[in-house]
């Protein structure tokens, strides 16, 4: 019988994906038979995680393209990049974000709370709405945005980011109601804390890692690894049925 997670004929699209959770998403999709695009804002990271996948799956499994997520225009080149490579865009994994300040919300500078904005969710739109016209056309896509659990919690020093990921599920939510009616689902994943460079200012701080683990059924952050099978089963015919939804992977963190 064939795998309910096959994704053999695939192209995606994964942002940030030269390192952490967005390269072992890459992987994973590739590993599942999957093409994929790996992007991220340097082009040089970006060509050693395809070779990576191309010499351990074949040649052409993977290519690489620059993209730095506040650009518009750069974003376009990426969905451009990905049908030239591959002819077609079948997965779009939004995980690129930013987060340039830690602190209470009364000390960011309105520069920095518009980065966080415009990186995390306006970002996602204009990519969702470059991806999403062949799916339409084709009646049949996946579009993933990873956001996280701090969407669904207050913090007194991530909150603006908390804030941007808060509405990345509403993006999700209505983009699923949108684009339901073309089979078109679409979804978010939630992780909590992972071993990531872009978390290590959380986890590398002995009281923020012990206050995130001392509750945590697991007792231990995450790994990037640990996050992908959520993308694998986003991106497969497995959840065909499951739109506008998150997935949390926190190790039981919110429970």
């Amino acid at each position: 019988m064939p795998s309910l997670f096959d994704l053999t004929g695939k192209a995606a699209i994964v942002t940030g994906s030269s390192r952490g959770i967005g390269r072992a998403i890459a992987e994973r999709l590739a590993e599942h038979g999957a093409r994929v695009v790996i992007s991220s804002r340097k082009l040089e990271p970006c060509q050693e995680v395809a070779a990576a996948i191309n010499a351990r799956h074949g040649a052409g499994r993977a290519s690489a393209c620059s993209a730095n997520i506040s650009s518009r225009e750069a974003l376009q080149a990426l969905a451009d990049h990905a049908n030239q490579a591959f002819g077609r865009i079948d997965v779009l994994v939004c995980n690129a974000a930013s987060n340039p300040y830690y602190g209470p919300l009364g000390g960011i500078s309105d520069d920095e709370f518009r980065k966080i904005l415009d990186n995390n969710i306006i970002s996602n739109h204009w990519l969702i709405n470059m991806c999403v016209p062949q799916m339409i056309e084709r009646r049949e896509g996946s579009v993933i945005i990873v956001s996280s659990i701090g969407g669904l919690r207050g913090s007194p020093i991530i909150g603006a980011y908390n804030v941007s990921k808060a509405a990345d599920f509403q993006l999700a939510r209505n983009y699923a109601v949108e684009l339901g009616p073309h089979n078109v689902r679409v979804n978010c994943i939630a992780p909590g804390l992972v071993r990531t460079d872009f978390a290590r200012a959380l986890w590398q701080n002995p009281e923020t890692l012990e206050r995130a683990t001392r509750t945590s059924p697991l007792r231990r952050i995450g790994e990037p690894d640990e996050i992908a099978g959520a993308a694998v089963f986003l991106a497969s015919k497995a959840s065909s049925f499951t739109t506008g939804h998150t997935i949390i992977c926190d190790g039981g963190v919110l429970v």
